[in-house]
């Protein structure tokens, strides 16, 4: 008896120092490594947050949100492909036969494969979107889930293989599945238009109203300013509609992403402003100031998500 304890005590210090050793210096190196991916995935993330036009994250380049996106991906990937690799490794060290486990693992991966369908379409429809640019880190965006309801809006904070991650106007993470995904509407993505209405008295002369809205349109693309925020100089639309008491101009200009609200709510300052010097007064509408809440709204929105 005491020579079978003997041997067995011996067996598991070779046990110990061998393969269980082994296995926990693979585990340590895993963790290493996967820590180092980590590391360099912020990094490079960081550098490119750095190097992105400006520092609002609302108006970086589109180049520079997809390889942010990007890096993320290839990021998570690299874990999850150390942390296999390393089931494997620690597995065979510890003796445990690989091969003895296909059988079981293709049964399990056929259970797992009915019941996981919809991580499956996570996956692949996070692909299509990150592969196809439809947005990427910084973006503000509006998202229509399977099932209607009210869109998920605020800025993207994060995006995988599986979900996205969206900062709310109020500050709350909104986290997205992938493939439920049905609609995204990309409120900076390229470039923004800032639309603003004009409505003036049905007996006003149109033709000189247009005239100072030109006028401002010009002296806002002069502005210094402006000029930063506006691709283009703001055009003239002309008439936009009709009414019994009011006719309703309209002036837009193509701007930064974004930058829609600033750019808009400077030139009705500036156009109000030359109309009253002009003697034209203004008429706003229902419609039209609800029109304004929206877009202040949507201002908020796009503010509160760009500073989280």
């Amino acid at each position: 008896m005491d020579v079978l304890a003997a041997g067995e005590i011996t067996d598991a210090l070779y046990w110990l120092r061998g393969p269980a050793l082994n296995a926990l210096l693979i585990i340590l190196g895993a963790v290493l490594l996967a820590r180092l991916v980590s590391w360099a995935g912020r990094r490079i993330t960081d550098r490119i947050d750095a190097t992105a036009t400006g520092s609002d994250a609302l108006v970086r380049s589109e180049a520079a949100k997809h390889r942010h996106s990007l890096t993320q991906v290839l990021t998570w990937a690299a874990i999850v492909l150390i942390w296999s690799v390393t089931i494997i490794y620690v597995l065979d060290t510890l003796g445990v036969p690989v091969t003895g486990l296909v059988a079981p693992a293709t049964v399990l991966g056929v259970g797992l494969g009915f019941g996981a369908q919809r991580i499956v379409g996570d996956v692949l429809a996070g692909f299509f979107l990150i592969t196809e640019r439809q947005y990427g880190f910084g973006d503000v965006v509006a998202i229509q889930v399977v099932g209607g309801g009210d869109p998920a809006e605020g800025t993207v904070e994060d995006v995988n293989l599986r979900i996205t991650r969206l900062r709310s106007v109020n500050g709350e993470v909104v986290i997205v599945p992938n493939g439920q995904i049905v609609k995204v509407v990309n409120l900076s993505r390229d470039w923004a238009r800032a639309v603003v209405d004009v409505p003036v008295p049905a007996g006003t002369d149109v033709n000189r109203v247009q005239e100072v809205l030109r006028e401002v349109g010009t002296r806002a693309f002069a502005d210094e300013r402006l000029h930063r925020l506006l691709l283009d100089e703001p055009s003239v639309m002309g008439v936009e509609s009709l009414a019994l008491d009011e006719v309703n101009l309209r002036i837009v200009a193509r701007t930064l992403p974004g930058k829609q609200f600033e750019v808009g709510r400077d030139l009705r300052a500036r156009v109000a402003l030359a109309l009253s010097r002009e003697g034209v007064s203004l008429r706003a509408s229902t419609s039209q100031d609800d029109d304004v809440q929206d877009e202040a709204l949507a201002e908020d929105r796009a503010r509160s998500g760009g500073r989280a």
